[in-house]
């Protein structure tokens, strides 16, 4: 069992400068561990590929640009890159992972987020290119920068080789939904890229997140994600970009659980509107974005399904935070899907979002 002093110690010292941190008939998929093998995922007898959208990383070189400790990123445990990183998704039946990193320079000045971006995406870059049939990562773009996050996004995926975008829930305070940020929704709409939306907690309400309960993960992270999905489906952004592709991590957080709410608000308080008619009713836009299967129950899975629809279901794993480790089961053995939709959330959806050749 590593110390987090040992995992912090193997992480500085990694290859690549990358370190892994926070953040029956139907069902025939069987384990083989034996001997650290690779566990083969299996539905109904047919090998399916898996693909995890939500896994984080951080690079120690960017951190240090920002006057940041590889100690202080947030987790259970900090992991060594390479081949334990490979063995713990062998472990876990997971055969492709898209990395990301959580966006913590949203508040740089223009010239030191450029250089901290342009560290983390060749990296990225170079720790796949290691690992090209395991690893695929979404390009870090300085949003808070729009004119220069457009230019990352379009280097990352066209010079880099990365799949999309990682991207908070809020930039600096400002929603996405504000028009300043039209531009970079407009580039990746035109590149057809996924952009994976992990939360940041909910910084306004950091004082009501003290205490125990570490609320500003347990509420704050699914509550950031609500409020930023809420905002571009209120504010008419995904009707101007309706071919913008958005993934959220953790289920989208509350959103998709109480999402009638967000239909009948117009209709008890039509008042509230500020003149922006939408095109469809607030939640038919959820059947347009995805989500990660971080729900930790059958019926929260069921009930996610049920409301965005399997075809936008795909893994997420938060590895190597260990929310839910066993992510491939969590959908295997759900009741009441059947083997297409299985298919599809452990990795067929993902493969043509992020771009993967299928097996």
């Amino acid at each position: 069992m590593h110390t987090c002093k040992e995992l912090i110690r193997d992480a500085a010292g990694a290859q690549a400068g990358i370190a892994f941190t926070a953040c029956t008939a139907t069902n025939e998929a069987q384990s083989q561990p034996g001997g650290g093998r690779r566990r083969q995922v299996m539905v109904n007898g047919r090998r399916v590929k898996t693909i995890d959208v939500h896994a984080h990383c951080v690079i120690p070189e960017a951190l240090a640009l920002m006057g940041q400790k590889l100690e202080d990123q947030r987790g259970p445990g900090i992991g060594e890159v390479g081949a334990r990183r490979i063995r713990e998704m062998d472990e876990q039946g997971i055969d492709v992972e898209a990395l990301s990193i959580n966006p913590t320079w949203y508040k740089t000045e223009r010239d030191l987020a450029a250089e901290v971006i342009r560290i983390q995406n060749e990296k990225l870059a170079e720790f796949c290119a290691t690992y090209p049939d395991r690893l695929v990562a979404f390009a870090s773009v300085a949003l808070q920068h729009p004119d220069l996050a457009i230019e990352q996004l379009v280097h990352g995926v066209k010079k880099l080789g990365l799949r999309g975008a990682a991207v908070g829930a809020s930039v600096a305070g400002a929603e996405f939904s504000d028009p300043q940020f039209h531009p970079f929704w407009a580039k990746a709409e035109e590149l057809g890229v996924l952009i994976f939306i992990h939360p940041q907690s909910t910084p306004q309400l950091e004082p009501r997140f003290k205490g125990n309960g570490w609320l500003s993960n347990t509420i704050g992270n699914p509550l950031d994600t609500t409020i930023a999905l809420s905002h571009l489906i209120f504010e008419g952004t995904l009707d101007r970009f309706p071919g913008l592709k958005i993934c959220s991590a953790h289920g989208g957080g509350f959103l998709p659980s109480y999402a009638p709410r967000s239909d009948n608000c117009l209709r008890v308080a039509p008042d509230m509107d500020t003149g922006i008619k939408l095109k469809k009713k607030p939640t038919e836009y959820l059947r347009q974005m995805y989500f990660d299967t971080l729900v930790f129950t059958s019926e929260a899975l069921r009930h996610l399904a049920a409301e965005v629809g399997t075809s936008q279901l795909v893994i997420g794993t938060d590895h190597p935070i260990p929310w839910q480790s066993e992510s491939v089961d969590h959908i295997l053995n759900a009741p009441g899907f059947t083997d297409d939709e299985r298919r599809a959330m452990l990795g067929e959806t993902a493969a043509k979002l992020l771009g993967i050749k299928p097996l």
